[in-house]
């Protein structure tokens, strides 16, 4: 089963790359949200990825949000992939509202040890382990690099929200709570506890993040629950933490799952979407044969698939590296000959002598780009950034170094043609001819197709000035 672990592109920046979610600004303003299958277990994430996890997370809000758009506006705008999410741009209120129905996980670790008062709740002695709550409370937490509990009157004092914004943002969690809790009871579920988080978008309270997730819930069968609370098995990635900790050694928790584990967790986050969603993820059926948007191909060629349909990114890009600004006039040729070809062009300025750290993340970018790319570096004298580039990225890269005269051009090919083995960068003199190897690199069939056109219409005009100049 293929698995979508990591996204970027060129023609998205990055805004924040977290342990499952990565967050990039569309050409909108707006901000895409794409929910991959990475798994995150006791504060780290796992070499193995969970097929279709991602697919459920982003499916399971978008269901929620859905569900819940009369208690509270959200901002979801467009669900454009299974594992992907077009957003409004919100400013996050970096605290987490904890609602919890019964006694259990790390506020059971407390009682146990003693602890009576959570986040400025208290809750009377004697009770049981999974005992249910007269009725959910509150236990808000701050969003910080470990996260911890705090009162209400201690998130107003320490600046954190109004005491106003605070109420306001309490009521609607008790109220999204309810309707996560009755719809969940009809299926034979019990919402346990969750978190929700806000944000303001042009000064109003609106929810965002995800809601009622595997991720970001627990959940317990009700038919479970009933047998014996206090042996009740969560319905979420319960399962691979258990497993961790039982192959814990020296220590460590294992950095991988084996293939049977990753199995049985993607058939369980697949189990939890069908109860609560009341039919299968649709990108997990595989009993047809694959179609474009189906989602039953690769996942990356699906996602790419659906972000050009919604006008998001166009389907191939061609980054111009120049190895110094006064190269410009050089890259805006090549630039020029890739207009009308409907293919995503940038200007880029990057040095083959220093490994810096804006080198190496458009490395990391085109080394993982969900559309297929073509460099070409813009280098004279001694061209090292051909080289340097084809040597570290796993996409077509043609050198086509700028020159003066006649002199300069056999310097700068000397250094642009021969390249130690392992640098296979491809050298062409005119720029006009650096864009059209570029557009053939990129081997894609409507680039072809358009290509083919050209071809055939320069015959044409040859053919036609030969047969006028055979009449003269």
């Amino acid at each position: 089963m293929n698995t979508l672990t990591h996204f970027a592109s060129p023609q998205l920046p990055l805004l924040h790359r977290g342990k499952v979610r990565d967050s990039l600004r569309a050409p909108s303003g707006d901000r895409l949200i794409i929910v991959t299958d990475r798994l995150s277990a006791f504060d780290s994430v796992l070499e193995t990825a969970i097929p279709h996890k991602g697919a459920v997370l982003n499916g399971l809000a978008n269901f929620w949000f859905e569900k819940t758009g009369h208690i509270i506006p959200n901002h979801v705008i467009k669900l454009i992939d299974a594992n992907a999410m077009l957003v409004k741009e919100a400013a996050p209120i970096k605290v987490e509202m904890v609602v919890r129905q019964y006694l259990t996980g790390s506020m059971w670790r407390g009682y146990q040890a003693g602890q009576r008062t959570f986040s400025g709740v208290t809750v009377p002695d004697g009770l049981t382990k999974n005992q249910a709550f007269p009725q959910a409370i509150v236990t808000p937490t701050t969003k910080e690099e470990s996260d911890r509990e705090i009162t209400p009157e201690n998130l107003v004092s320490e600046g954190w929200v109004t005491k106003e914004l605070y109420d306001q943002m309490a009521v609607k969690a008790q109220m999204l709570f309810a309707v996560g809790s009755q719809l969940l009871a009809e299926k034979g579920i019990i919402l346990v506890d969750t978190k929700y988080e806000f944000g303001l978008l042009n000064g109003k309270l609106i929810l965002i993040d995800e809601m009622h997730t595997p991720d970001s819930s627990r959940f317990w069968s009700a038919g479970d629950y009933a047998r014996n609370p206090e042996t009740a098995e969560q319905m979420d990635k319960e399962y691979v933490r258990q497993w961790l900790i039982a192959n814990k050694k020296d220590g460590q928790y294992p950095r991988a799952l084996t293939p049977e584990v990753a199995q049985e967790a993607s058939r369980r986050y697949l189990d939890i979407y069908e109860r609560i969603v009341g039919e299968p993820l649709p990108t997990a059926e595989t009993g047809a044969a694959d179609a474009p948007h189906t989602g039953r191909q690769d996942a990356r060629a699906r996602m790419q698939a659906n972000l050009v349909a919604a006008g998001l990114i166009k389907d191939a890009w061609v980054n111009i590296v120049l190895g110094s600004p006064t190269d410009k006039e050089h890259a805006e040729k090549i630039r020029q000959q890739l207009e009308g070809y409907d293919v995503f062009t940038q200007l880029r300025v990057a040095s083959a002598y220093q490994g810096d750290e804006a080198s190496a993340n458009m490395v990391e970018v085109w080394n993982n780009s969900i559309e297929p790319g073509v460099i070409i570096a813009v280098a004279g004298l001694s061209n090292g950034l051909g080289g340097a580039l084809a040597a570290t990225v796993n996409v077509p890269v043609i050198s086509c170094p700028p020159y003066k005269d006649y002199a300069e051009l056999a310097l700068n090919l000397n250094s642009s043609v021969i390249m130690p083995s392992g640098t296979p960068s491809l050298t062409v003199v005119r720029p006009d001819n650096a864009a059209q190897a570029a557009l053939r690199a990129l081997n894609i069939p409507r680039l072809r197709e358009r290509l083919s056109k050209d071809i055939l219409a320069t015959k044409a005009k040859l053919k036609a000035a030969d047969e006028e100049l055979r009449v003269l």
